[in-house]
């Protein structure tokens, strides 16, 4: 507990750069959207709090750096972002107050900023393809555990899996992705054993172990520990077309990932503790830090590398999720604006002031009660009470 405690500045530090950096991309999606209908915008603040430093601009938007470097936020004037924002006007910054942009105006700037985030995952996922490349192979069952549901269903050590649920198994993260999220349902595995080409039915079980960063989640696992087949390794990387194509793919992907798991969350198959906030955020990226920094028998040149590839690839996991949530249709989210405006849009009328403020209310109520779980989950998947000292 105590080296977990000490490596605070390292969890800060990562929580900061990750979260920071995919909010401020989102909310600069929202603010150059407004700025193109002409929005006035009251102030862009990077981070949370009091200001350090604070300048205006020539249409008078306040630029502000906080205290609290976690993410930012841009407010563009007579906006409704919380309770006590609806029918406030702010004076000042020139342009058109927000509430006399139409409402197709006003539903692409709530879209502008998730679209921002998908837009930064594609771009993240094509650099990582473009110069860093992927590998490809055939995975096989190194080990497979007694007690456990693929020893059940039959499989043994050394089946090559081909296909989950028809889907082709070219690295291990396809088959961890797939049966994590998978507890209780049953799933076709196509395998390989030797000349043979078998079909088997194997169903996860919900444990609670460490997953491959050491934090401790709840996941589906089928008792098999995985491994590439050696001579099927194979390497590419990706020019600047197929590169972004690849990033498109891969953004679609995440999101089909995260949709299957929401639905599993939603209709109870999965624990709502499987959703992530910023502690999780934060102690992913100081495992990360400290699992390749700390592989002493690496050239330093090539764990500084990997430190990067990885904070890359985790920046637009976390940019595909920041974007994902923003768009469910509760108010104070970019969904919630979005069903204000599709209300108008239907019948003609602005959603009434006060049913504006009981449902902003409402739902920031829901999201502070969903932060506090999350975040207490997040606190017991760190390990911090479990007596591990982390990674």
């Amino acid at each position: 507990m105590t080296e977990i405690l000490a490596q605070g500045p390292i969890f800060l530090i990562c929580l900061a750069f990750l979260l920071g950096v995919v909010v401020i991309i989102h909310e600069l999606g929202h603010y150059l959207a407004g700025r193109w209908y002409g929005a006035a915008v009251e102030s862009f603040s990077v981070g949370f709090g009091k200001p350090i430093a604070e300048i205006k601009d020539s249409k008078n938007t306040r630029w502000r750096i906080n205290w609290i470097p976690l993410g930012g936020f841009v407010k563009f004037v007579g906006e409704s972002q919380l309770p006590g924002d609806v029918g406030k006007q702010e004076q000042g910054p020139i342009g058109k107050p927000y509430h006399e942009l139409g409402v197709g105006a006003r539903s692409i700037v709530a879209m502008a900023g998730p679209a921002a985030n998908f837009i930064l995952a594609v771009f993240l996922f094509a650099i990582f393809f473009a110069f860093r490349g992927t590998e490809q192979y055939d995975v096989y069952a190194y080990q497979v555990n007694d007690g456990f549901p693929a020893a059940e269903a039959g499989m043994v050590a050394g089946d090559v899996i081909k296909t989950i649920d028809g889907k082709p198994i070219r690295e291990v993260a396809d088959m961890i992705v797939i049966t994590t999220m998978s507890s209780g349902r049953e799933l076709n595995f196509e395998i390989e054993r030797g000349s043979q080409s078998l079909n088997l039915t194997v169903t996860p079980v919900r444990v609670v172990r460490e997953n491959q960063l050491g934090q401790i989640v709840p996941q589906g696992t089928i008792g098999l520990v995985p491994a590439p087949v050696a001579d099927s390794v194979e390497f590419r990387r990706y020019g600047p077309i197929s590169a972004v194509g690849k990033g498109v793919v891969e953004t679609k992907n995440t999101v089909e990932h995260t949709v299957y798991m929401l639905s599993r969350i939603i209709t109870g198959k999965e624990p709502l503790g499987l959703m992530s906030g910023p502690v999780a955020i934060g102690d992913a990226g100081r495992r990360i830090v400290n699992r390749t920094l700390g592989a002493e028998t690496v050239p330093m040149s090539r764990r500084v590398s990997a430190l990067a590839w990885s904070t890359l690839q985790l920046c637009a996991l976390i940019s595909i999720g920041i974007g994902f949530f923003n768009l469910l249709p509760l108010p104070v989210l970019d969904g919630g604006h979005l069903v204000f405006n599709a209300y108008e849009a239907v019948t003609g009328k602005v959603m009434p002031e006060k049913v504006q403020e009981v449902a902003l209310m409402a739902g920031l109520g829901l999201l502070l009660t969903m932060f506090v779980f999350i975040t207490w989950g997040d606190v017991l998947e760190t390990g911090l009470f479990a007596g591990s000292t982390g990674e």
